[in-house]
């Protein structure tokens, strides 16, 4: 962990001696922290111990420790690795020199990894925290592009804004605005106008064939470019595209999605513990995509008919999913820790949470109301930079991604898998035990059953029915 500490505080008064923090300074570097940091670890250790000055360290309780680490949590300006240190020190106390029984079970992971705030600009956030156009000159543009010059910025800046108006208008989703947006940058950016309603069909084709022939890009990239210019000049200017004739198409294919073996499912959730345990398992148990399990709230939970309801997914549409029975229980866990969460932090002040605008004005106490908080929320809080409005939100995605990638390697897989291939799995594993393609095309959201079908290619996929020669012989 290398960050650059200021000068620490004050270490606060504890019981114990001198002596004794010099001795726990050298069993913390022989335990590998750096003589850099140990301060700081003996410092945070300090600090937890005298948050409880009547209770000797040695009957703790976990729910001590998570009185503790919500209490650090709601500290506004501690940034995500300093959070993780605080959780650090409390472990290598409690695991290493304590030897407490129960400090093997804590979800320390959970803790240390969950403190990331969301951006400004993420998705979650983004249309109530940031002007639509911020951060326009600093579009990430395909390898090899030029980045547009701050005079082209300023050209096409009014036409952009209509582009992002009318998204809003329609109530298309936030990465979709993102991504509509960023396309048609980069097509006015590869023409440079004058006047960008100058452009018509013969520009369209020209941009299309150039990310073939010069970008090199796939099937469902070139066919995301075309989406959004479509959307341009179908819906923004009411100026339907000409016919684009035999414009030039990528060749490169579309890729079958990775799916694990139901063996491959066990052999990952073997090394996934706690809380990332619970949410890969309603990725695969409910083929939830990743945004749609870290937004999960607790009125999204029905354990009476066993089932999850996803608002506003993709297409914006709310679907229902299977709760599986397996996770039912520690799903019980998980909200009741929300809820104790909850209660310390409305206790102290804070307790709310994120609501898009329309629904924050409609219903003006239910951010603070217990079944609008997120199921996963972030152990740490963050401000609203326009309003300063302290507020909890779900936990960044990124945690539950970098662990997953770590439990497939400990797993000793070699697929390319992530997230989203619990998806696919859960998809394939259900045709697989007969259940039919309109089933698991309601169960996955999508719009046409034709993007359902991709999963029935993978079971297909001769490679897997015909019997090798080698295998008669």
């Amino acid at each position: 962990m290398d960050k650059k500490h200021t000068r620490s505080p004050a270490a606060p008064a504890t019981s114990y001696s001198h002596e004794f923090w010099e001795n726990y300074t050298l069993f913390l570097v022989k335990q590998g922290i750096s003589h850099k940091y140990v301060t700081w670890y003996v410092l945070r250790t300090k600090q937890y111990i005298a948050y409880f000055p009547d209770d000797h360290i040695r009957i703790h309780t976990p729910q001590q420790v998570e009185e503790y680490l919500t209490k650090v949590g709601r500290e506004v300006n501690l940034k995500a690795w300093q959070f993780g240190q605080v959780v650090d020190a409390i472990r290598i106390l409690f695991c290493l020199a304590l030897k407490k029984s129960w400090a093997n079970d804590f979800d320390w992971e959970y803790w240390s990894v969950s403190a990331k705030k969301l951006d400004a600009n993420h998705a979650t956030v983004a249309r109530d925290y940031t002007n639509a156009l911020d951060g326009l000159e600093g579009l990430e543009m395909l390898e090899g592009e030029e980045r547009c010059s701050n005079e082209l910025y300023q050209r096409y800046q009014p036409a952009l804004a209509e582009v992002v108006k009318v998204v809003r208008l329609k109530n298309y989703a936030m990465r979709t605005e993102q991504t509509y947006r960023g396309w048609i940058a980069r097509f006015f950016y590869f023409h440079k106008p004058n006047d960008v309603h100058d452009l018509g069909s013969k520009e369209v084709k020209q941009y299309l064939e150039y990310l073939v022939l010069k970008r090199n890009v796939s099937v469902s990239t070139q066919k995301q470019a075309l989406n959004a210019l479509a959307f341009l000049f179908n819906q923004v200017w009411k100026k339907p595209l000409d016919d684009l004739g035999d414009f030039i198409g990528s060749k490169r294919p579309r890729k079958l999605p990775v799916v694990l073996s139901r063996d491959e499912v066990r052999r990952v959730f073997q090394h996934l513990k706690g809380t990332h345990h619970l949410m890969t398992g309603l990725l695969y148990g409910g083929g939830l995509r990743l945004m749609e399990c870290v937004t999960l709230r607790i009125l999204d939970v029905d354990f009476d008919y066993n089932q999850l309801l996803i608002r506003n997914a993709k297409g914006f549409k709310d679907r229902i999913v299977p709760l599986p029975e397996r996770f039912k229980d520690a799903l019980k866990q998980q909200i009741a820790f929300v809820e104790r969460q909850h209660q310390m932090d409305l206790k102290n002040g804070f307790g709310e949470v994120y609501l898009p605008d329309a629904l924050g004005r409609k219903y003006q106490n239910a951010a603070k109301e217990l079944r609008w908080q997120y199921v996963f929320p972030s152990s740490g809080v963050a401000a609203d930079p326009r309003s300063g409005v302290v507020r909890r939100h779900h936990l960044h995605e990124t945690s539950l991604q970098k662990i997953i990638r770590r439990a497939v390697k400990q797993a000793g897989i070699t697929k390319h898998a992530t997230t989203h291939t619990f998806r696919h799995s859960f998809a394939t594993h259900l045709l697989e035990s007969g259940y039919d393609i309109r089933t698991v095309q309601e169960l996955l959201g999508h719009s046409d059953v034709s993007t359902t079908m991709i999963y029935t290619h993978v079971l297909n996929t001769p490679g897997i029915s015909v019997r090798s020669p080698a295998d008669m012989m």
